[in-house]
């Protein structure tokens, strides 16, 4: 163990360490109320933080066959096993209050790879321990561990470098939180009222998060008194208006301001970003570096359907859900069966007279046995005060919702029913998903059929169940297994030319994720369009990023960096923070002006993207989603695994990309500095 530091290190976001001590020394000296806080808390993390603190491997070797996988909540020990992990991990914080544990007991890598084997079951890869070990304080007064830090001895001149953000959502803010920390000047321009993006935006009945939030969230702040295990958009909103705050983001941003142009000037290697606020007043900020941070799930597909136009009653996206309509006793029509659909379908059920909802194709609906549910105080208080607990219980989270499930969806060439399963994993996690669909709908067995799938697991977006499958069987729920063909001003007409009278039209029909920074017109060296490099619907980056043509133009959330097979975006979003901040830095102590990425990375890079995906279950030939683009390549999903991405953006490599200089300073005016 590494006895570099207290084993009250300091967690980045949490208040002071001394406070910290104190509080968790009271708590300590209670041993039955600390008793009762474990009962309610996970056991296996904390098996694996008594390894951790104390160093005795024992009780890892006496429950290692109890456990077999990540969901620490599920995993049934003996009762006796279970009381003797509680007893003992008492006594080991005892002695970190006393004073007796007197380092942190920061494992190494090996260490840390053999506790957290025993607790997903399975041998962990070194290249995963090593990640995860980065989210853990080095020292007593630790930073995050993925900041970039300044390489020159004193922090170099920043006159006249500015750095030009387009999004508050939470890609956007990190990148501000990691500008702000590292002292370099920056402007967040963000097209809404505040910050938030998708989280402000999609505010419909039901909205929340289909992913575990405890780990739903950025690494460097964390949340221990999330009220529920997956939040809903309300307090998901909360906490990215909390980090915009308590990281001092706010001032740096202007609200109300979109972008609508971006145009590099070679001569001044400078980027001319023309911005329109809500009235409609247009200006132009210059800047040496601009980063996008807009997301793909922030433009709404509305379909372009026969006589939409004449409709009388409240027609809206999902993502703009007008909160002035009142469902209660109307007809709804739902359009759409995705992930927003099955959030916003049976919440508003039992309000309205009748629900309709189209369904194009069905879509894949697991089950989770915390997906309604609290957490319990003690857990809470775990989570809080006992030092190590949260980054444990992350850890498990982190595994058994994202890596863990990538080998099920990669296509084994010799599976002989290639049609509805890749491999042996992925058929027998269909047929749990047959078994759930069957123990759901026994009583309507007309139902089964039409929300079966005909693809894989995980050719398209698996959705929590929110209750779906029992409101199809609802008396006041018709699920129409058509497309919605054309619209009156009164019904809705689906395919087979029946017509359905409805009040209201709620179209969940997703995002032009295909087309990122959309409707924006982007041109780079020579004029080139980006919109017509990437030939409207089909982008492509390095790592997501850069892209050649395109100097110092960073993508947060760019093409082939969306999540499928688990995972959370708040960590993509901080690899590729730390990877643009490593650019900026190489700019400003190599006293460069602009970085283009080189051609022949970038299309490598590319390569290797699209040879992936034909070997994973996002590019079957039976899916249609809004992960391909029109011509059928998988656009928006990335193929890696979030371990191959962390290390693929872990260090810029120079080479990379071209560096130049101005021959002369720009000449600056108050409008045209951003």
């Amino acid at each position: 163990m590494n006895h570099n530091a207290s084993v009250f290190p300091r967690y980045p976001g949490i208040d002071d360490r001394d406070s910290r001590i104190a509080r968790f020394a009271r708590a300590v000296a209670d041993e039955a109320a600390l008793a009762r806080a474990l009962e309610e808390a996970d056991i296996v993390p904390q098996l694996l933080l008594q390894a951790h603190l104390s160093g005795d491997t024992d009780l890892l070797s006496e429950a290692a066959g109890y456990i077999s996988g990540g969901w620490s909540f599920m995993e049934t020990l003996p009762a006796a096993l279970r009381a003797k992990i509680q007893a003992r991990l008492i006594e080991t914080l005892k002695a970190c209050a006393a004073g007796r544990i007197s380092s942190s007991l920061i494992p190494t890598r090996t260490e840390l790879g053999r506790i957290a084997s025993v607790g997903i079951g399975e041998m962990l890869a070194d290249d995963y321990a090593a990640m995860f070990l980065e989210e853990m304080p080095s020292d007593s007064s630790s930073t995050d561990q993925r900041n970039v830090t300044w390489r020159l001895p004193s922090t170099p001149s920043l006159e006249n470098f500015h750095v030009v953000i387009i999004g508050a959502g939470l890609s956007g803010l990190c990148m501000g939180i990691k500008l702000r920390e590292m002292g370099i000047p920056f402007t967040i321009y963000e097209k809404n009222e505040t910050v938030g993006g998708t989280w402000y935006e999609n505010s419909y009945p039901g909205s929340g998060v289909d992913i575990p939030n405890h780990f739903y969230s950025f690494s460097f702040e964390p949340k221990h008194d999330w009220t529920r295990h997956f939040a809903k958009r309300d307090e998901i909103w909360s906490y990215l208006e909390h980090c915009a705050d308590k990281y001092d983001v706010r001032r740096s941003i202007e609200f109300g301001i979109e972008m609508t142009d971006a145009e590099y000037d070679e001569a001044s290697l400078r980027w001319n970003v023309t911005l329109k606020d809500k009235s409609g007043q247009s200006r132009v900020v210059s800047a040496p570096v601009l980063v996008t941070a807009v997301g793909v799930l922030n433009r709404p597909a509305i379909p372009d359907l026969p006589g939409m136009s004449s409709f009388k009653g409240a027609l809206f996206h999902s993502a703009q859900w007008d909160h002035s309509v009142d469902v209660k006793g109307k007809r709804v029509a739902l359009v759409g069966t995705g992930a927003s659909s099955i959030q916003i379908g049976p919440t508003i059920a039992g309000d309205v007279e009748r629900l309709l909802v189209f369904q194009r194709s069905p879509h894949w609906v697991i089950s989770h046995p915390n997906y309604h549910l609290e957490v319990k105080d003690g857990m809470k208080w775990a989570l809080e005060n006992i030092p190590f607990f949260a980054k444990w219980y992350r850890f498990l989270l982190f595994w058994a919702a994202g890596d863990v499930l990538h080998r099920m969806l990669r296509v084994d060439p010799n599976w002989p029913t290639p049609d509805i399963s890749l491999n042996a994993e992925n058929h027998q996690f269909r047929q749990r998903l047959l078994d759930y669909i069957q123990s759901e709908l026994n009583d309507r067995p007309d139902l089964i059929a039409r929300v079966t799938p005909n693809f894989p697991p995980y050719g398209k977006r698996m959705l929590r169940d929110n209750n779906w499958y029992k409101m199809l069987k609802r008396s006041n729920v018709e699920l129409v297994s058509e497309h919605v063909k054309e619209m009156t001003c009164d019904a809705v007409i689906d395919g087979a030319g029946q017509r359905h009278e409805v009040d209201i039209v709620v179209l969940a029909t997703g995002f032009l994720a295909t087309r990122p920074l959309w409707p924006v017109n982007v041109k780079g060296i020579g004029g080139a369009s980006l919109r017509e490099v990437w030939d409207d619907d089909d982008p492509r980056a390095y790592l997501g990023i850069t892209a050649p043509k395109f100097p110092n133009l960073f993508m947060l959330a760019g093409p082939n960096t969306g999540l499928s097979h688990g995972g959370s975006y708040f960590f993509v979003a901080e690899c590729q923070v730390r990877y643009i901040m490593q650019c900026l830095r190489e700019l400003i102590e190599r006293k460069y002006d602009a970085m283009e990425c080189r051609v022949e990375p970038h299309d490598e890079y590319n390569r290797q993207v699209d040879e992936a995906h034909s070997r994973m279950v996002w590019a079957h030939k039976n899916v249609k989603s809004w992960y391909k683009n029109d011509k059928g390549r998988v656009a928006a999903l990335s193929p890696w695994r979030l371990v191959d991405y962390w290390k693929l953006t872990w260090a810029l490599n120079p080479t990379d990309y071209v560096f130049s200089r101005r021959a002369h300073p720009p000449a600056e005016t108050s409008e045209a500095k951003a």
